[in-house]
């Protein structure tokens, strides 16, 4: 059960998701709760917020043009769950996408603030996908 409306968690989202698209990992951050908790399944458990900023700034570095379209979301009382595709843009300007999927799981605390959040990937694939797009003339940065 939910202490909060459904307006208010989708409008939390879909600020979350607003704010990953633009890239600032700091604000992206910011959106988690003081105590939040990100359960990256590859990298690790980083708990508090200032934990989450070091992690995600860090992780992004080498993948700015990475962009995250998401496919589908559900929300049930304080929860979210979503589907937001990981893709690299075609290297060569055209239409080709590189991508992995991933499911996101989000608990909303209030006030625009999420306090847990667990990515769910296969790293393999990501490994791949990455792999395949350097082959095609990608450029990781940093």
């Amino acid at each position: 059960m939910s202490n909060f409306s459904r307006e208010e968690v989708e409008e939390a989202y879909q600020n979350f998701v607003a704010v990953g698209d633009s890239g600032d990992w700091n604000a992206w951050a910011d959106l988690h709760s003081e105590d939040g908790l990100w359960v990256e399944r590859h990298l690790g458990t980083f708990e508090g917020r200032e934990a989450i900023r070091e992690a995600s700034v860090k992780v992004m570095i080498p993948v700015p043009m990475m962009v995250f379209p998401v496919q589908w979301h559900v929300i049930e009382g304080n929860r979210v769950v979503y589907y937001p595709w990981q893709v690299m843009p075609d290297p060569k300007g055209g239409d080709v996408d590189y991508r992995f999927g991933c499911i996101t799981i989000l608990e909303y605390a209030g006030d625009g603030l999420f306090s847990y959040q667990e990515d769910l990937y296969n790293p393999r694939e990501g490994q791949t996908v990455i792999k395949q797009w350097v082959e095609a003339g990608g450029k990781l940065a940093g």
